[in-house]
């Protein structure tokens, strides 16, 4: 049981974001949620490596921690974040980072939290409270 609270503690820091919004708790809270939901999803949710593997063709299917991150191999850990910046194909990017349906809902899930960060900060700003 603790190692899947360990592995999954993000869905429920997500799902906690969810209530703070709905229920409006103080914007130190969502903001703390927000950024705790999109760094799990970037560097600690479990998904498959995704890394284009020597061939050019394929990609790496071993175990790695968050959708930023490569496996275990050295070659691996950094190359999906040079894709991103480096490579001009955004499709070749994002069938590398986000190679199955688990990778790219952890993506929308990294990029909603940060922008929930944001709406957090910026909504009481243009709202005046």
């Amino acid at each position: 049981m603790a190692k899947v609270v360990h592995l999954y503690w993000g869905y429920m820091v997500a799902a906690a974001l969810i209530v703070a919004w709905s229920q409006q708790w103080s914007l130190p809270v969502i903001v703390a949620l927000s950024l705790g939901v999109s760094a799990y999803a970037a560097f600690q949710v479990p998904v498959w490596c995704g890394a284009v593997n020597r061939d050019g063709q394929t990609y790496c299917r071993n175990n790695a921690y968050g959708v930023l991150m490569g496996c275990s191999k050295r070659q691996h850990r950094w190359q999906k974040v040079k894709m991103i910046v480096l490579r001009s194909k955004v499709g070749n990017a994002s069938r590398s980072v986000f190679p199955t349906a688990k990778e790219k809902f952890n993506g929308a899930l990294a990029v909603a939290g940060l922008l929930s960060a944001v709406a957090a900060v910026i909504v009481p700003v243009v709202t005046g409270g």
